[in-house]
């Protein structure tokens, strides 16, 4: 009788006031407008920025220019080379170097011995750890004219390699793929550790070889992984500044100027706030598109509920 009394309480319960649901929130009042100050104010900011001619130096004031810079970038063959070389350095350094290394990593490290994966971590971990600025320093000893690599192939009698004249986005793509793999072996790692043995054992027995196993029993039971483990890492090669900085800053001719060194260059060295900060918009708009096409891939791969 008395735990009937309480349900009849419960479902009679008056709907709590504004007043009282204010209050509550009261405490989240700081964190917001920490937001509001940090986060919200310099994009909307930024997003103003986009539309005027906003400049460094040598402008009296700041006029509203509309879409000028967005149709000013659509209509740049430079801006367009930045893109391919985006394109390119994703593709190359995240989708297919990161990503496959990291696989290729993390099953090594599952069927190795202990001292083998010790010792792997401790080498692809320690380059993640790095600063961007200290890994394209690395690299640019390492594919410089006198750098480690022309001295070694010298050694050995064979012609010297100017990679970062002639391939520079070629060059820069190896080593984000040096710097960034330990991100994705970590997280395979971590999905192929869920994996039941039982299941591959089962599929050993039945014939299917080593491969086999792998592309239809291992794989498709750390999809999801796959899939947000792309999605993260495209983004993260997206905003990639630093390391290209660092080795090429850009060059030369702009051959390795992606659309955040470009951003950059336009807004800084050329002193064009203004179209720089809509060129960052324009990145900003293609991470979300790669956002919303992987987000998409989950959905589907969740099925109907």
């Amino acid at each position: 009788m008395t735990t009937l009394a309480v349900r009849a309480g419960a479902g009679t319960a008056r709907p709590r006031s504004p007043a009282a649901s204010l209050l509550r929130g009261l405490p989240l009042l700081p964190a917001l407008l920490l937001i509001a100050a940090f986060l919200v104010g310099p994009i909307l900011y930024c997003v103003y920025s986009a539309f005027t001619d906003m400049a460094l130096t040598g402008a009296s004031g700041v006029g509203f220019v509309g879409l000028d810079n967005f149709t000013r970038a659509f209509t740049s063959v430079d801006f367009g080379n930045s893109v391919l070389y985006t394109v390119f350095f994703t593709v190359v350094s995240a989708i297919i170097g990161q990503n496959v290394l990291g696989m290729a990593l993390a099953l090594l490290m599952r069927d190795g011995n202990r001292v083998a994966r010790a010792l792997v971590s401790a080498v692809v971990i320690g380059a993640w750890v790095l600063p961007e600025v200290v890994a394209g320093y690395v690299w640019l000893a390492f594919f410089g004219a006198d750098g480690t690599l022309n001295q070694l192939l010298g050694a050995l009698g064979l012609p010297e390699q100017s990679l970062l004249f002639t391939t520079p986005i070629l060059a820069v793509s190896i080593a984000n793929i040096w710097r960034g793999t330990a991100f994705s072996m970590l997280v395979y790692s971590a999905a192929l550790s869920e994996v039941p043995r039982e299941i591959e054992e089962a599929a050993v027995m039945d014939g299917a070889g080593r491969w086999r196993k792998l592309v239809f029993v291992t794989l498709p039971m750390v999809r999801r992984s796959i899939a947000t483990n792309l999605m993260l890492i495209t983004l993260q090669t997206l905003s990639v500044f630093g390391l290209i900085w660092t080795m090429t800053k850009g060059g030369p001719s702009n051959r390795s100027a992606t659309m955040p060194v470009f951003a950059y260059q336009q807004a800084f060295q050329f002193s064009q706030l203004g179209y720089g900060t809509a060129l960052a918009l324009l990145l900003l708009l293609v991470g979300g598109v790669f956002s919303v096409i992987y987000l998409r891939t989950l959905r589907v791969e969740d099925g109907p509920a």
